[in-house]
């Protein structure tokens, strides 16, 4: 399982590293921070992603109004 491209074997080595420059209390600080931040990318690509819908579909209805006309 992949997750960024990187494997099972890097990630490990990820996380030892910054195990010995932060400490252990200090990972969970930055791994909180890390998944807020993942959150909030995804909500706002959610509602972007909502928004050009919403959008698209307005676009649709009026180009297949004028072709009523």
């Amino acid at each position: 399982m992949d997750f960024l491209g990187i494997g099972p074997g890097e990630i490990l080595l990820i996380i030892v590293v910054a195990l010995l420059l932060w400490g252990p209390g200090r990972i969970v600080e930055i791994a909180r921070t890390f998944g807020k931040v993942l959150h909030t990318i995804r909500k706002e690509a959610n509602g972007l992603t909502s928004q050009l819908t919403t959008e698209l579909e307005e676009q649709k209805k009026e180009h297949k109004h004028e072709g009523e006309r």
